[in-house]
């Protein structure tokens, strides 16, 4: 009876939270403005059972949701009370289309927050579909800072597939070491990797094996209810609307949900021709939204699990709970939680990227060719005899004044002006050989013509290590871009561009290049400003992944004066 009342006490919390964010909904719509204001500080958090210090946004990790309606304003205001640390946050797949200055890429776009400062992003959201947010300074995102944003049609619009519910959860994994310890060792002589994660979370939360790793005394607990497996509550007979994110700092990761099937229906905030999978591949930055049913047995619950793919797992996989009503909430199913996918076949990996096309009906056909071409070799190199990733034998460094800002007030002197490879040699490298050539560090850029067309071929080759080729998740801010096509072995220049998909491909702004293999993406230098596109692995692009675009500067207005303040831009902006 005592379960019974304190459920229904869970459900009508539940209800009535929806209700007045419901309201707060409906009220703001007519402003069309959506305002938040966040308070970021470190918090001893315990995740996956391990007391640690995270980064909170209100005192909760992941961060509040960010709803809002297509053609909305959305204003954050942030005060940073990291006490020793810098901050900024990223608007992930949010295009910033007349706002570069929001993007909230430190050094690229803006100058980090500074302890103590609040700071006002200010943005639009011009397209529905599911988005992130996550920290963009140092390797802070794997501290906590993350969330969802959830963009929604105008009143009065339809979406392409019916659903009677809209649930939203964040798979990450989580690090018990500080990013501190984790950066120190990556620049360190020796090398120090960083490991695999203690922890899969969704939606937050996981569960470490206290006995595997002795601690300090109340440091590991178990039992602790901050680590209890997160709980989705479904109504047998309905069908919803599951938006699966990933922000994980290193893990690709298979998701599944034991004895149903998913129907992938968005990817990256654009309709997806329906498909249904039982495992759903997803790499940090990807976001997909998919349709499942709650059909099963109402009388039992089931398990929701997340396990590591492409790389040999070490980490235990993440449970949640698939909840049907009336049965308790932490009610554990009577079934032994479903094993994941074999973690090194990677091709039911390719074939779940290949078969993302854009929904019929919604389209966006792609220029039938491309203005320039830029071919991408991803490589493991030392620079220096320090281990570092670079990008045809250039490992990215960041200036001290924002690339946009020094474009903008015409500071070329503050970074290398050259240009950058547009390709490698191709006729001559071995793309599955252990690479033992030295790489160069630099801060040189791309331009891009404006509003012209550009092709990306990424090619993914073998580290230094024997055997190994990893898989990397590859992030383009200020754009969406079509997906022409993925491929094995090297890339042809002269051949493979003919089977591309010009008919239907999607449009993504993350995008998997698989083990040995080749992608390929057109995207229109149409968003003046100056645009990040990296490996969405921490770690990886903390060593250098990473490449930078400009294209149409002379376009940009006027840089709020917020973004202002370190390296040479101190003083800009000043009547």
């Amino acid at each position: 009876m005592v379960e019974i009342l304190q459920y229904r006490r869970i459900m009508l919390k539940q209800l009535a939270l929806c209700l007045l964010t419901s309201l707060m909904f409906v009220q703001i719509a007519e402003a069309r403005i959506r305002y938040y204001k966040w308070d970021v500080k470190y918090e001893y958090k315990s995740p996956d059972c391990y007391k640690k210090l995270a980064i909170t946004i209100n005192g909760g990790t992941p961060g509040p949701t960010i709803l809002a309606q297509q053609g909305d304003t959305v204003i954050v205001e942030v005060k940073n009370n990291l006490m020793l640390e810098n901050l900024a946050i990223h608007w992930h797949g949010i295009r910033q289309i007349g706002t570069p200055g929001m993007d909230g890429t430190e050094g690229v776009t803006q100058c980090p927050i500074l302890p103590g400062d609040t700071f006002k992003y200010e943005f639009k959201v011009d397209r529905p579909g599911t988005y992130l947010y996550h920290a963009h300074y140092g390797m802070q995102r794997e501290a906590g800072l993350y969330g969802s944003i959830r963009v929604s049609l105008p009143d009065g619009e339809t979406e392409p597939f019916a659903y009677d519910y809209d649930r939203s959860i964040i798979l990450n994994d989580w690090y018990h070491k500080s990013t501190y310890e984790q950066a120190t060792g990556l620049n360190s002589l020796p090398f120090v990797w960083v490991g695999e994660p203690q922890s899969l979370l969704i939606q937050g939360r996981g569960k470490f094996n206290c006995s595997s790793a002795p601690s300090a005394p109340g440091v590991c607990n178990a039992s602790n209810p901050e680590c209890s497996p997160y709980v989705m509550i479904v109504i047998p007979g309905k069908t919803y609307r599951l938006r699966v994110a990933s922000l994980t700092a290193l893990s690709a990761l298979s998701f599944q949900i034991e004895g149903h099937n998913m129907t992938v229906v968005e990817a990256d905030g654009h309709y997806v021709e329906p498909f249904v999978v039982k495992n759903l591949f997803i790499y940090s930055g990807e976001t997909y939204s998919v349709l499942i049913k709650a059909d099963q047995d109402p009388s039992r619950n089931y398990w929701m699990t997340t396990n590591v793919v492409g790389r040999l797992p070490n980490t235990t996989a993440g449970l949640a709970i698939l909840n049907y009503y009336p049965n308790h909430l932490r009610r554990s199913p009577p079934t032994t939680p479903p094993a994941g996918p074999i973690w090194n076949d990677t091709a039911p990996r390719l074939a779940q990227s290949q078969a993302i096309k854009a929904r019929q009906g919604f389209i966006s056909t792609p220029p039938a060719t491309s203005d320039r071409t830029i071919v991408f070799l991803n490589t493991q190199n030392l620079v220096n005899g320090y281990t570092r990733w670079a990008v045809n034998k250039v490992s990215f460094t960041l200036p001290h004044t924002p690339y946009l800002v020094a474009e903008k007030y015409h500071l070329r002197h503050v970074f290398n002006q050259s240009s950058p490879p547009n390709g490698y040699d191709f006729q001559n490298y071995d793309i599955y050989s252990a690479n033992k050539t030295n790489a160069t560090l630099n801060d040189a850029i791309y331009r891009l013509q404006f509003n012209s067309t550009v092709d990306i071929i990424l090619q993914n080759a073998n580290s230094m290590t024997n055997n190994t080729s990893e898989t990397h998740p590859w992030h383009l801010h200020g754009h969406d871009f079509w997906v022409l096509g993925y491929g094995t072995g090297k890339f042809d220049i002269y051949n493979d561009p003919r089977n591309y998909n010009l008919v239907n491909p999607i449009m993504k702004n993350t995008v998997p290049v698989h083990r040995y293999g080749w992608t390929a993406l057109r995207f229109k230098a149409d968003n003046p400003g100056v645009w990040l596109f990296h490996c969405h692995i921490e770690s990886h692009f903390h060593m250098g992944m990473g490449v930078v675009f400009e294209e149409g500067i002379e376009k940009v207005g006027n840089l709020p004066s917020s973004i202002l303040g370190c390296g040479e831009s101190k003083g800009l902006g000043k009547p």
